[in-house]
């Protein structure tokens, strides 16, 4: 039997720990004072995300796929947290494959993340009596409404469930049918977050991701190819209202999917003049044909998260573009602190 009462330097367990969000979450409860273990397998996420954590003391990664099982409590590097004892407290799930561009070089991967490895986190999980956190997407909405609404919570749209995306789209779907399943039958505490479209420091790049494609080819190209038309909107939210977000769920007594995301759409060809601007490149705009099967993206409604968790969106698209371009020119070792002053 594990003491979950433990309360201060909560044993945390962050799967898909080095992708994009999930390295900033682990970073967000280091800061906190938690102990945090990372797993990821590195399949769609990077080394670098989490290399200036290791030199927390109270962090540690532990490279493994969470579709196969795994015995935390044996592991000689956890002994100095005491997991044998006091398990975790809480555990984050965000360990599957994502790619804007080809879901076609993982999709079986992505499926078992989505299936095999949400019930063995959710083994841990009732193992150790933990909080569980899945990071769901805006995806399982499918299609969004045709008068344009915001969407709510409780919209379902129409969805391919045998189409090529189907692996990501229709198994967040089951992914969190086997989160409320589990909840329910087994009495779990556990919050699911549906994700809008996020952008920031630590995106995976080369894989159809808007924004830090853009900055890339705005650097370094004579052309920011937006793949969609003119008018192809979506909304961005930076990564650190996110992970508050997130953050705030998870110490919430909610237990139903919540939106977080921006609800503000932004025109593609917007994003790309901005950061054409932002880092005065002479970069011109050209069009191609959008990504296979790429449902147009829906706008979420967050009043729920707004009401509920007290929480909203706070940081400015010209300012996390800013924090996302210096990130990328310090990657390409073209770092120049273009943004110390506020603009004119």
């Amino acid at each position: 039997m594990f003491n979950n009462a433990k309360t201060a330097n909560k044993n945390i367990l962050v799967l898909g720990g080095a992708g994009f969000i999930g390295s900033h979450l682990c970073e967000a409860l280091l800061q906190r004072g938690d102990n945090v273990v990372c797993v990821d397998n590195f399949v769609s996420s990077d080394v670098e995300n989490i290399k200036s954590l290791l030199e927390y003391p109270n962090f540690e990664f532990v490279r493994h796929d969470i579709a196969e099982t795994i015995e935390l409590d044996s592991l000689p590097d956890l002994q100095k947290f005491r997991v044998e004892v006091y398990g975790f407290q809480e555990v984050y799930n965000f360990a599957c494959p994502t790619s804007a561009r080809d879901y076609t070089k993982l999709p079986v991967e992505t499926a078992k993340a989505n299936s095999l490895g949400v019930i063995n986190s959710l083994e841990m999980a009732k193992k150790y009596k933990a909080k569980y956190f899945l990071a769901s997407t805006a995806a399982v909405y499918g299609q969004p409404p045709s008068d344009k609404l915001k969407v709510k919570e409780d919209y379902y749209g129409l969805l391919d469930f045998l189409g090529p995306r189907a692996c990501y789209n229709e198994g967040k779907r089951f992914a969190e049918t086997l989160v409320t399943t589990y909840r329910d039958f087994y009495h779990l505490d556990t919050k699911i977050a549906r994700l809008f479209s996020t952008y920031g420091p630590k995106m995976l790049e080369h894989a159809g991701r808007r924004i830090p494609d853009y900055i890339q080819e705005a650097l370094n190209d004579p052309a920011v190819v937006i793949a969609a038309d003119k008018d192809f909107a979506s909304t961005f939210c930076y990564v650190k209202d996110i992970v508050e977000g997130i953050l705030a769920l998870m110490n919430s007594d909610i237990q139903i999917p919540v939106n977080l995301g921006s609800d503000e759409a932004h025109t593609l060809t917007s994003i790309a003049e901005k950061i054409i601007s932002l880092t005065g490149s002479q970069a011109v705009i050209k069009y191609k044909d959008n990504f296979a099967y790429i449902n147009t993206p829906a706008v979420p409604d967050i009043s729920k998260a707004k009401e509920e968790l007290n929480w909203f969106p706070i940081v400015s698209l010209d300012e996390g573009l800013k924090n996302t371009i210096n990130y990328l020119r310090s990657r390409s070792n073209l770092y120049q602190p273009f943004f110390n002053q506020d603009p004119k």
